[in-house]
């Protein structure tokens, strides 16, 4: 049985900015240090603004909605992804079309996008799978000739980079994740990032129950609601942020030492990372399994390593979408589809202990 470091992670930094918040009078949303992160976090990922919000599903139905997605607009996003992706749409009235992924990178496929362009096709949303980007500039050039919105959604990459440009900073408006499992988390939250400063005024106006700067507590300009983080959620993810870092540089040290006990030996194709994304968060250790895929899923599992079969099905085969409950509109599929058989993950906290037990890892999936 192996060994691994458990997470979520806290040091003394987060016990000191806790004992901060927990000394002062507010404990909300309205102090200071909820600000102060959220334009660290925005500078970091390369963005002018930040606006946090009370987790990474709310953020994403913002970021569509303040952006101006309608009732009846088509907004393109992956076959393969976590539900919010496809569900921020819908729940705004939109509707979601369904693209295939890159066989290997487990990412949007771009030819695929144009293919799914309609008339009525008004904004894709991007996902960054794993923490490896989507070739973000083939889908942001793309975008930019077709007259579309460009939407990131950056649940998994944080820190990751492409070309030396910072995940989150190639669209209008991205979304990021700070839920439990998360390499930045604070149990929930998230945050949407963009240099648009009317968008940034629209969003904090939402997400701050139609409130505008220079008004009273209760004067109200627009339908809103209050999705503020706590300052105690800003206290931690200060501190999270602080070490990200050298987080980020830990794993790609035993990703390179997993890589290289590893060999080889086949058995396994691992996620094929685009030599732009010269940062990876991470996030996910992603494979393809060329024989049965349970029986060694089965194998790490029994060894201690998170090790998870794909998902059940694509974003489209959730009952949401087959009942007709919910309109959307379904692109030929066929490595989504090939992925749900033989694809699967390994959490990140593999890559978060030494480098022999990176190797361990190793050795166990060969």
């Amino acid at each position: 049985m192996i060994s691994l470091p458990a997470w979520p992670i806290s040091t003394a930094r987060e016990t000191e900015l806790l004992a901060q918040v927990l000394a002062s009078p507010q404990w909300g949303g309205f102090h200071s240090i909820v600000g102060e992160f959220e334009k660290q976090f925005a500078a970091y990922q390369g963005c002018a603004y930040g606006i946090s919000a009370v987790n990474g599903t709310v953020t994403l139905e913002m970021m569509l909605a303040c952006a101006g997605i309608q009732p009846g607009d088509e907004v393109i996003v992956p076959a393969i992804s976590f539900v919010s992706t496809a569900t921020a749409v819908t729940r705004i009235g939109a509707v979601p079309v369904f693209v295939d992924i890159e066989p290997y990178s487990f990412n949007m496929d771009p030819s695929r996008v144009a293919e799914a362009i309609s008339p009525k096709t008004r904004a894709l949303v991007a996902v960054h799978f794993g923490g490896a980007l989507a070739d973000v500039d083939a889908l942001a050039s793309l975008c930019a000739e077709r007259g579309l919105l460009f939407f990131e959604d950056a649940a998994h990459a944080h820190g990751s980079e492409w070309n030396g440009k910072r995940a989150g900073s190639f669209g209008l408006a991205s979304s990021f994740s700070f839920q439990n499992g998360k390499v930045m988390t604070a149990g929930e939250g998230g945050i949407v990032l963009t240099s648009d400063e009317a968008l940034a005024a629209r969003l904090r106006s939402y997400a701050n129950q139609g409130r505008r700067p220079g008004y009273s507590f209760f004067h109200h300009f627009e339908a809103g609601n209050n999705y503020r983080i706590t300052a105690l959620q800003a206290a931690v993810l200060t501190a999270q942020l602080e070490r990200l870092d050298s987080q980020i540089a830990l794993r790609a040290a035993n990703w390179r030492a997993f890589l290289d006990e590893y060999g080889d030996a086949r058995g396994v194709t691992w996620q094929r990372v685009p030599a732009e994304v010269n940062r990876n968060s991470n996030y996910l250790v992603l494979g393809r399994v060329d024989a049965d895929r349970d029986p060694f899923c089965a194998r790490l599992q029994a060894e201690g390593i998170p090790c998870t079969p794909f998902y059940p099905h694509t974003l489209y085969g959730n009952p949401l979408y087959t009942s007709g409950d919910a309109p959307c509109r379904v692109m030929p599929c066929p490595n989504a589809e090939a992925c749900i058989g033989d694809a699967f993950w390994i959490g990140f906290r593999a890559l978060m202990g030494d480098e022999e037990t990176a190797r361990k890892v190793a050795r166990v999936a060969r």
